[in-house]
Order: C-alpha cells, then structure tokens, then sequence
C-alpha cells in the first residue's frame, strides 16, 4: 500500500498524544449527544442503556436465585415470583441479549471496518436508539404497573384471558424496541453492500462483518413475524376477539407457530454477532489468518438461513404430529453443522499459533467452553424421546443460558474488552481483567450445570416452590451466581475507571490488522483523513509486519 493511502501508526504508541479532535471531545454537551448523528456516539449511547437494562435484569436474577435457596416458597409468593421471572426473561432477551452486540460494537465498528465514514442512514440510526429507549420505557412500566406473569414466551391462554398482569404494555414495547432492530438491520445491510472502500471485496470482509451481515438478515425477516403476533394477543385480550382462543375459534398452536417462527432465529440473532466478536479476537491473539476464512463467512449466512427452519422443536409435546416432529428433529441436527464449523476452525486457527492470554482472548475461551456445552446439550433437546423427558425443566433453563448467557455475554465482554483501547485511547488494567475473566467463567459453571442435573432428575423450571432434595444443588447454583455477580461487577469498575487513570493506548496496542486499527484512537469524528483502499487480503499479518517496519523507517 502506497504512502498516499495509508493512514501513518506512530512508532512510539506509548507517548503518542491523543489528537484533538475526535468524537469524544469535538462537543461535550448533552444535546451535541441527544441529536448526533455520528455512530460511534449512538454506539455508546446504546452501550450505556444496554448495561442499564441489564442490570435491572440481573437484579431479577437474583431475586430468582434467592427465592430458590429454600425449597418453601418463602421469600416472595408465586404470583410474585412469576413476574419476577417473566421480567427477568422479557428486559435481558430484547433490551439486552437482542441488541447487544449490534447495537453497541456493530454501530461503532462496522463502518470503519468496510472503510466508511458512517452508516447509510444516520438520523435513521438515532431514531432506532429512540425507538429502543421507548420501547424500553414500556417494558418498565409494565413492570412498575405490576408485571408481566406469562414468562417471556407470552404463551397462551395466560396472556390472553388472565386480567392480573400488563400483558398490552409489555407486548408494545416489544413492538416498539423490535421497530429499533428492523431498522438497525437495514442500515446494516445498505451499508455494507454500498459503502464499502475501494479494494474491500466481500472476501476480503472481516468476519465480524459477514456476522452483522447474517444477523441483520435474521431481523429484517424475523422481527415483523413476532410484531404481528403481539399485535394480535392484545386484539384477542383487550377486544376479546378468537385468534388463539378454541372456544371462539382461535387455534392455540397458531401463537405457538408464530412466536417460535421468530424466537428460535432469534436465538442466532443473539448469539452470530458473538460468534463475530469471536472470530476477530481468536485471529488477533493468535496471530494468524481465521483457518478455512471462506467457511466461517458461509456459516453464518447457513446459521441465518437453517435458523428459519428449526421453530417446531419447541413444540414437541404440544400436539404436533410425529412425522413433523421427525422432519424438525432432523433440521434440529442439521443446524448444529454450521456452528461446529465455526468452533472447528477457531481451534484450527489456535493451532501453532502465537498465543497472547489477555482478557479479550480469556473470555474467548470462556466462550469456547460454555457455548461448546450449550451446544451439545441441545442435541439431547433436538431427540425426540429425551425432549419429552427434559421439556420444561431446569434443564432448558441450563441449556439456554449456556448458549445465551455463557455464550453470547462471554463474546460480549471480549469485544469491549477487545475494542475498548479504540472507543476510548486508553488501556485497562490488564491483571484485574484477566481476573475478571476468570471469575465469571467460574461462576458461570457453578450457577448453571447443577442445573443441568436439576432438570435431569425432574425438577420443573418456572416453580417458586421445590422438592426438599433438590436443595443442595439449587443452594451451589445461587452461591455461583453470587461469584458470577462479582465477575460482571468488575469491569464496571475498571472500565470507568481507565478513562481517567488508564494507560494511553496508542493506535494498534493489540498489533491487530483491521482498518480500525490503523486509525488513531480514539478515531476522528469522520473516522478516517481519506478514503482508505484496501489492496491486502483480511487477518494478513505479514503484511502488517511489513507495514510496520515500513513506517518506522520512514518516520525514523
């Protein structure tokens, strides 16, 4: 790459001063953030009311945990404890999980990494962050009204014919946040197809790209679906019309058809952008090109498309009939294919490589573990006979926080961790988060696999209340979560804590290969001086050596 087209890395990253005008400090005040249109800023902005919700989310965790500690419901009544859950599952799966990563790091990083100035639609990408704020507003207030006690499913008939719950409110800012996804989803999409740089062919696409390309697919077909469906279960409650209801005419599988439709593509819109994050942090710290590139970019469009075809394993004891079952069981396995390409070939890439343990690449492998787990355990879900056994115990709740929690939130902490030098000019301090990363990898273990055994032995999920012999394992799983709480806890403090005192990071303090790296930190408000052009091929090291050595020698 000539001089002309390269954006210069100073050699001496540890004294580089920050330049003066970057996003951060162009304007301080809080209209200046309320009204921007730069997406680095909505990124953050996104990323402040995500950690928010979450940890409204986890606090119904806990309470969760608490209750469970005795096997009496003695903490809080059923009723209660039913909205606790419900809550619990509504605020993490769509104010949290759902947009996570493509709202925080997607909308930071995306378009720098194609070479872009911004996204296709900014003021389309401000209104998406009202519309999820809205939406979120809803959700809280139908837990300030008095909750929801349907469970995050919206099953019915309990959210169409019990009057002690704020089904509608819910269920509107669902529609409302869903509105936010579908319209991230499109500008995703036109910006990746229209505003790529010269030379960023789709082969040459990080694969943090090809996942946030996959995901956006998965919304703008997937979301509409779900809409629709809460749209008519509040017809049905508050006209009292027969959609799902029998004895007005209403088919109760119809609800179960559509809500599933969405929520098991939904599964892979939470977790393919995780699996993105994983892919640049293993290629980064092992200092190799992604073993089999083409395949991991190909897996997660087959995720994307094998994900619309899977909804009825959540259906087996519901009435379905036994060849559709069969058929739905298959595709179940098949669908496993796509994402054991993906672990395969991340430990392909491991594979002599020049390993670094630094947080992000810690909880690259906390990912490696839980996901792994979550995975294979979903094959037993996907088997006729033993779903019969396991349906509707602590062992889907096992298995999904393995996929989702363990999974999607491990490759969440590694992009902040991994990304953070960039969004803010300044390094963490490496010990504690190599801690944390330890921590809630620990924790996670001890709060979810008793559960396994819970749901083995029978225990049923969604009950304040339990058999006295299964308290040992239900007391080790609250004392796990109170670990894990420590390990979600931590970066909050050092985070914070390294925009004041944090090491200045330079530009490339990972020696990453990207086009994010090879602007300064943190990046200008435009992100990059021209338009860069890319004439190498994505995770090529060796050309980044050269590059390097290039620029010293100039510079020197």
């Amino acid at each position: 790459m000539s001089s002309t087209n390269t954006i210069v890395v100073l050699p001496d990253q540890s004294t580089a001063q920050l330049p003066r005008k970057n996003y951060l400090n162009q304007e301080y005040g809080l209209k200046s953030w309320l009204l921007t249109g730069d997406h680095k800023r909505i990124g953050l902005l996104y990323l402040f009311s995500i950690t928010f919700f979450f940890f409204i989310g986890g606090a119904f965790a806990s309470l969760i945990r608490l209750e469970l500690l005795t096997p009496a419901s003695d903490l809080m009544s059923p009723d209660t404890y039913n909205k606790v859950f419900s809550m619990h599952g509504i605020i993490m799966i769509f104010l949290f999980l759902v947009p996570s990563v493509p709202a925080t790091l997607g909308n930071f990083f995306l378009p720098i990494m194609i070479g872009a100035k911004d996204l296709a639609f900014p003021k389309l990408n401000l209104l998406s962050w009202y519309l999820y704020m809205a939406g979120g507003i809803f959700i809280l207030s139908a837990m300030v009204l008095g909750g929801v006690d349907t469970g995050w499913t919206f099953i019915t008939p309990l959210s169409t014919h019990y009057v002690n719950t704020h089904v509608v409110t819910a269920a509107m800012g669902i529609f409302i946040a869903g509105f936010s996804s579908i319209l991230t989803g499109i500008n995703f999409i036109v910006t990746i197809h229209r505003m790529r740089a010269p030379g960023m062919t789709w082969f040459r696409l990080p694969l943090f790209v090809w996942g946030q390309y996959a995901t956006s697919i998965l919304i703008v077909l997937g979301t509409p679906v779900l809409a629709i469906t809460l749209v008519l279960v509040a017809l049905e409650r508050t006209t009292g019309i027969g959609i799902f209801d029998p004895t007005k005419g209403g088919d109760p599988l119809l609800f179960e058809h559509l809500f599933w439709f969405y929520s098991h593509p939904a599964v892979y819109i939470m977790i393919l952008p995780g699996m993105a994050v994983i892919s640049e942090v293993v290629s980064t710290f092992s200092r190799k090109r992604i073993f089999g590139y083409t395949a991991v970019a190909f897996s997660s469009v087959a995720i994307a498309v094998f994900g619309f075809f899977v909804w009825e394993h959540h259906m087996f004891i519901m009435g379905v009939s036994n060849y559709s079952a069969l058929v739905f069981s298959l595709l179940t396995m098949l669908v496993a294919v796509p994402s054991a390409i993906k672990i395969f070939n991340w430990s392909a890439t491991l594979y002599k490589g020049s390993i670094t343990f630094e947080a992000p690449m810690l909880y690259a492998f906390g990912f490696f573990g839980l996901f792994t787990i979550g995975g294979l355990t979903g094959v037993f879900l996907g088997t006729l006979g033993m779903n019969i056994h396991l349906t509707e115990t602590y062992f889907i709740v096992a298995h999904f926080h393995f996929v989702m929690v363990g999974g999607m939130l491990m490759a969440f902490l590694a992009g902040i961790h991994f990304w953070w030098p960039k969004m803010t000019g300044r390094m963490y301090p490496a010990s504690v988060s190599q801690l944390a990363a330890v921590v809630t990898f620990i924790g996670f273990i001890f709060t979810f696999f008793p559960q396994f055994i819970l749901g083995y032995l029978g225990m049923p999920r969604r009950y304040a209340a339990y058999p006295p012999e299964f308290q040992v394992l239900n007391v080790l799983s609250t004392a796990g979560a109170t670990i894990l709480a420590v390990g979600y806890l931590l970066p909050m403090l050092y985070l914070p804590w390294s925009l004041k005192y944090g090491k200045i990071a330079g530009n490339n303090p990972w020696q990453a290969t990207g086009l994010e790296w090879q602007i300064q930190s943190p990046p200008l408000t435009e992100n990059f001086v021209e338009t860069p052009i890319m004439d190498h091929e994505v995770y090529d090291y060796e050309w980044l050596a050269n590059k390097t050595a290039h620029e010293v020698e100039t510079v020197g």
